[in-house]
């Protein structure tokens, strides 16, 4: 297995495709909780299986459990009023991360936005991937889908599981410290900051099924503007680097920087097979066009790009010679984009297990053999001159962006 720090074995790990199964388990965990369920989430959306999931947050805060739920501040709408005296009838604690002033997102340091999807319940099971609060069929912007999105989400038990509790229970506690210095109320501000230092118990969950998971070496990883600042996408690197067979990404905002672009190119000059799994459909423009400059260096390499056309793609996984002596895989939050690697909270799962690399090798094979479609490198040179100049105008804009925050990519 590859040498990896992070990396610890005992963790019990099993892959929840799309908002079906995970809602389905979420909704089951926390229906056993005991004493306390925190939830982060970048969007919550109340429309369909969004409102299953808070009405089980309800009969939780109903029977005494601690539930504290975390939204961003861009990615969630206001709670509602209905749900919002509900929650608070219930014990069902909200709070909104970096909630926007007047001026919006015309302040640079507000695109740094909570974009992780974490959940924990009872110290014991944890919750990690890409996969919001947001119902399979429906999307705010385009409305109802014809078929689900594509996304991913692990539940997990084993130590992975202290580092979610600590990581939720500390971001919980420094904005609680932050409500209390507005409040000028400093003394609960100091015990918040204090508290948010706090360690953990941890104790092995006693309600999952072994048949259904896969006892596997696994660890957490997390971006953040202070200690993790650049953990997840060194990951990315060193287990591109360390690829002998294949590579397999899958990602729904892909504009990798220069030392990401470069390690895939290096890996497909060694022989590696390499393949990308992208967004297919439009969704927003930016991101859309921003990519398609980078195809042409990519496929000139011999890498393949595949563009997933069954509806929005969502995912934000990849791995890495899953059949083979050292498999490596990831599920998470972070796109490889600048938005993700450089200013969001993120956090993603690492895998290093056979059965469960194959088994999401498997469902990204399927996606890319029967649900996508290939661009051939000449087709792509000969694209229309308008989709040319959006492209262009779309990268652009993207690195002017980067410009006003002062950060190299």
């Amino acid at each position: 297995m590859r040498s990896t720090h992070y990396i610890r074995d005992g963790h019990q790990i099993r892959l929840l495709e799309g908002g079906k199964e995970y809602f389905a388990a979420l909704i089951d965990a926390i229906g056993r909780a005991r004493s306390q369920v925190h939830l982060e989430t970048y969007i919550f959306d109340f429309n369909g299986a969004g409102a299953q999931v808070a009405e089980a947050l309800l009969r939780a805060g109903s029977r005494g459990v601690r539930v504290w739920v975390v939204v961003d501040g861009v990615g969630s709408g206001p709670l509602p009023n209905a749900w919002r005296q509900r929650f608070a009838d219930a014990g069902v604690e909200w709070r909104v991360y970096s909630p926007l002033s007047k001026l919006g997102l015309m302040i640079p340091s507000r695109w740094r936005r909570l974009h992780r999807k974490l959940c924990v319940v009872d110290g014991q099971l944890a919750f990690c991937g890409g996969i919001n609060i947001l119902d399979d069929l429906y999307d705010p912007y385009h409305g109802v889908l014809e078929k689900p999105r594509l996304d991913f989400t692990v539940a997990a038990t084993g130590a992975l599981v202290q580092e979610v509790q600590e990581t939720t229970s500390q971001l919980w506690w420094r904005m609680q410290a932050v409500r209390y210095v507005r409040q000028h109320n400093f003394p609960e501000a100091f015990s918040s900051f204090k508290a948010a230092g706090l360690h953990l118990p941890w104790t092995q969950a006693e309600n999952m099924a072994q048949s259904a998971h896969i006892v596997a070496r696994a660890g957490l990883l997390l971006r953040d503007n202070l200690l993790h600042r650049g953990q997840i996408e060194k990951a990315y690197r060193k287990a591109i680097g360390l690829a002998r067979h294949d590579i397999v990404i899958a990602n729904a905002y892909f504009l990798p920087g220069r030392k990401i672009r470069k390690a895939l190119i290096h890996a497909a000059s060694r022989g590696v097979r390499v393949r990308l799994l992208l967004q297919g459909r439009y969704e927003y423009f930016m991101q859309f066009h921003a990519a398609r400059p980078v195809y042409g260096i990519l496929l000139a390499a011999g890498v393949e790009i595949y563009e997933y056309t069954a509806s929005f793609l969502h995912a934000k996984v990849a791995v890495i010679d899953a059949y083979h002596e050292r498999p490596w895989a990831t599920v998470g939050s972070s796109n490889l984009d600048p938005l993700s690697l450089l200013m969001a909270r993120e956090a993603n799962v690492v895998v290093a297990d056979g059965p469960f690399a194959k088994q999401l090798h498997t469902r990204l094979e399927q996606a890319m053999v029967f649900e996508s479609k290939h661009i051939a490198a000449e087709q792509f040179a000969n694209r229309p001159l308008y989709q040319r100049a959006l492209d262009w105008m779309a990268y652009g804009l993207m690195r002017s962006v980067l410009f006003l925050t002062g950060k190299r990519y």
